[in-house]
């Protein structure tokens, strides 16, 4: 570490030890700064379904050094196909590889998100202290630090507290004025969980579409097992509220909804018993007008979550993590202006991320009954006769991201 970063080195909390909390503490510590991760549950949360880079999100692997490691652990999914009753592909949609343009439905960089997790965690290990078990409870600040109050009773003193702790997070509820709503709801739910792998479940992921805005999703991430997603068009109270009750009520919600759907349902509600988690979520993004406040700042998730169906969840907090890093070492004597700049070089980005979200176009690949479930299917049959999605993605000048550029940190990520 050079002697102008010992000077500007800042004591530093991130709450949250998911993609964007370990990505905020591979770069700040290669800043020169001290890093403490805090992560509420007990052990590293190496789990979760798979997930995906695109775009900006690659280069910000490749910057880190660490995409020859992502590489040596993507999942193998070559394409999705739109599947009837019998398990039939009606349409197929492949993925990308050409390197050039933009990612179909599947990206070339299919990844398990425990898989992505254990590469950021050791990536850090060595130069971030890790705190398990552990959560920020609450806390307060002046203009010269921000004292934090564990979940443990204890507390602490730091430079700057980020708030890495998801869409739901805590350190938001308590940043943001009483009574504001930062969640955009587009009418949709979802749940994940893992079954065994079947002979028939190939690469390609299978959509199967059930009358009622219902969808059910299969992909197989290894010899042994697959992950099932059901997915439906519900705005009710009774939807929203399941994902905060038990997980029993939870999975007993989800199978009443889909029970006698057809294909392989009954399979996938029977495994739901023995699967190692169960996950259920209403697809919401998180949108603010502001990120931080004094010394405290808002990242992830926690700050613009884009939603699984933006394809640039992943990609975007890896993306905001190196912009958040760079301007706290370039700005290390002036966290004001930091935060600011933060805010200014990133939202244009989220904004573009965000607003692939359209809740009409997701509408439409969720029909209401069986004779839009055929005009889609034959309309997807026939662009995928004529190469149309593979065309299309392949000459795309840009990818979700847009022509957003990833800055250039060159001083302030190196030690």
């Amino acid at each position: 570490m050079t002697d102008k970063l010992a000077k500007r080195s800042l004591r530093i909390l991130v709450a949250g030890g998911g993609v964007a909390g370990q990505a905020l503490a591979f770069w700040l510590t290669r800043g020169g700064h001290q890093v403490t991760v805090v992560e509420r549950f007990p052990a590293l949360r190496a789990s979760g379904a798979q997930v995906d880079l695109r775009g900006q999100g690659i280069e910000a692997v490749e910057r880190m050094g660490l995409l020859e490691s992502v590489r040596s652990r993507l999942v193998d999914e070559a394409g999705v196909a739109f599947v009837d009753s019998r398990g039939k592909p009606k349409a197929t949609i492949m993925a990308n590889t050409s390197g050039k343009g933009r990612q179909t439905l599947t990206s070339e960089y299919e990844i398990m998100r425990g898989d992505l997790v254990r590469i950021l965690h050791d990536a850090t290990k060595n130069d971030t202290e890790y705190v398990f078990g552990k959560g920020v409870d609450g806390f307060d600040q002046d203009e010269h630090r921000v004292t934090v109050h564990f979940s443990d009773g204890t507390s602490g003193e730091y430079d700057l507290l980020v708030g890495a702790d998801g869409q739901g997070s805590r350190t938001r509820r308590a940043l943001l004025p009483e009574g504001f709503d930062p969640y955009w709801r587009v009418g949709i739910h979802m749940a994940y969980w893992f079954v065994p792998r079947i002979a028939s479940d190939s690469t390609i992921r299978d959509t199967y579409m059930v009358p009622g805005g219902r969808q059910i999703m299969r992909r197989s991430h290894n010899s042994t097992e697959t992950q099932v997603y059901f997915v439906m068009r519900e705005e009710s109270a009774e939807a929203s509220a399941i994902q905060r009750a038990p997980v029993e009520q939870q999975q007993k919600f989800w199978a009443d909804r889909f029970r006698g759907a057809g294909w392989q349902t009954e399979l996938f509600v029977e495994g739901m018993k023995n699967s190692p988690f169960f996950y259920s979520q209403e697809i919401a993004q998180v949108r603010t007008d502001t990120w931080s406040k004094g010394r405290v700042v808002l990242a992830g998730d926690a700050a613009h979550c884009a939603s699984p169906y933006s394809g640039m969840g992943i990609s975007g907090g890896l993306v905001g993590a190196y912009v958040l890093a760079g301007e706290i070492t370039r700005h290390a004597d002036d966290l004001p202006t930091a935060l600011a700049n933060y805010d200014r070089v990133l939202r244009p980005f989220v904004d573009r991320i965000q607003a692939e979200v359209n809740p009409r176009v997701l509408r439409v690949g969720m029909p209401m009954n069986k004779h839009a479930i055929s005009a889609f299917q034959n309309a997807t049959a026939l662009a995928c006769f004529f190469h149309i999605p593979d065309l299309v993605a392949r000459f795309s000048k840009e990818d979700r991201g847009g022509d957003w550029q990833l800055p250039a940190y060159a001083d302030a990520h190196a030690a």
